[in-house]
């Protein structure tokens, strides 16, 4: 039993769900929301802090400021609660409420941008302010998740090896692109550890990140209305754009399975199941996808039936209706 003084402390990394029965694919969801900050970015915001902390950045004066559609604002949020400092989340109203509550509850600031830049979206919005905020004082530090290395470096010591103990002959592997910081640790070094496996990044429709062309986006978490900083594409041997739609879909059927995952997981999974169709349909394949968070915070959004039906339409979820029930593909009945 982990015995902790700080909630920083605990993270369960060793946790996957086989997804073969659901999806007919032999896919492993690898869990990264079991800990206090709920997602996967307590590694990042961990990493970013520790660094900035041993290069002398932060001090007891120091204000953290960061640019965040939820995830890592939370995470910064947790760990500046225990360190002292103040923290200030700037968000777009893509961000669930849920989440900026939990951010003011552990004691940071919301910072809500709510006019989009008319070239590079709300994310350009966002960095900009931070930008002037960090102008403004010195006290103000952002630790820029877009573009520091102390991000990847978290999931090349971390979530790689966690996968590769577990996976040791992985085929492909599924990593979501925001910040790319997840994928480019993980891909960095399954290209040194694992060089035969195959690294394939999910994106959403309408994300800028590996080219598309720009669009409407309502859910948090992948995709970017600016290129990261962070991505080498050299790393990455292919990419799956997922509409939004069907993210909400796969939400859905997971569910229907016992499962409340994220918008990015569903993403994932949804751009996983296509690719893996696509290319490996009837081949014994070890494929891993990583799920960054859970469900409970898109209760309002993704998980509610009048949210989804008013942005995707009024048959949006006609085809999860039609699923299966989920004790039948529990026991292979068809």
């Amino acid at each position: 039993m982990p015995i902790i003084r700080t909630p920083q402390e605990f993270n369960e990394d060793e946790l996957f769900v086989d997804l073969r029965a659901m999806f007919d694919y032999p896919l492993y969801l690898k869990c990264e929301g079991f800990n206090f900050a709920g997602s996967v970015k307590l590694k990042a915001a961990l990493s970013m802090v520790d660094a900035a902390e041993r290069d002398g950045r932060l001090n007891r004066d120091s204000v953290l400021v960061e640019s965040s559609s939820g995830n890592l604002g939370m995470a910064l949020s947790m760990i500046a609660s225990v360190r002292g400092y103040q923290f200030i989340c700037v968000v777009d109203p893509r961000t669930n409420l849920s989440t900026r509550q939990l951010i003011e509850t552990l004691g940071g600031k919301v910072h809500m941008i709510t006019e989009p830049s008319p070239d590079t979206g709300f994310l350009g919005a966002r960095l900009d302010y931070v930008r002037e905020l960090c102008a403004s004082s010195p006290r103000y530090v952002w630790l820029n998740q877009h573009a520091n290395p102390d991000n990847w470096r978290a999931h090349y010591r971390t979530t790689g090896p966690a996968i590769h103990r577990q996976f040791p002959d992985l085929d492909v592997l599924f990593v979501g692109a925001g910040t790319t910081g997840t994928l480019m640790g993980c891909a960095r070094y399954f290209k040194e550890h694992r060089p035969a496996a195959r690294i394939v990044a999910v994106d959403s429709v309408g994300s800028v990140t590996f080219g598309g062309e720009p669009g409407s986006r309502m859910i948090p978490g992948l995709g970017a209305g600016v290129r990261p900083a962070l991505l080498d594409e050299t790393f990455v041997d292919d990419v799956v754009h997922v509409p939004e739609i069907d993210t909400v879909r796969t939400c859905h059927r997971l569910a229907r399975g016992g499962f409340l995952f994220g918008g990015s997981t569903g993403t994932v999974v949804s751009g996983a199941a296509a690719w893996l169709a696509e290319h490996r349909r009837g081949k014994d394949v070890v494929a891993v996808a990583v799920s960054p968070d859970l469900g409970d915070r898109y209760l309002d959004t993704i998980y509610q039936s009048a949210w989804v039906r008013d942005i995707y339409g009024a048959d949006a979820l006609d085809a999860v209706e039609r699923l299966t029930p989920p004790n039948a593909i529990a026991t292979g009945v068809r």
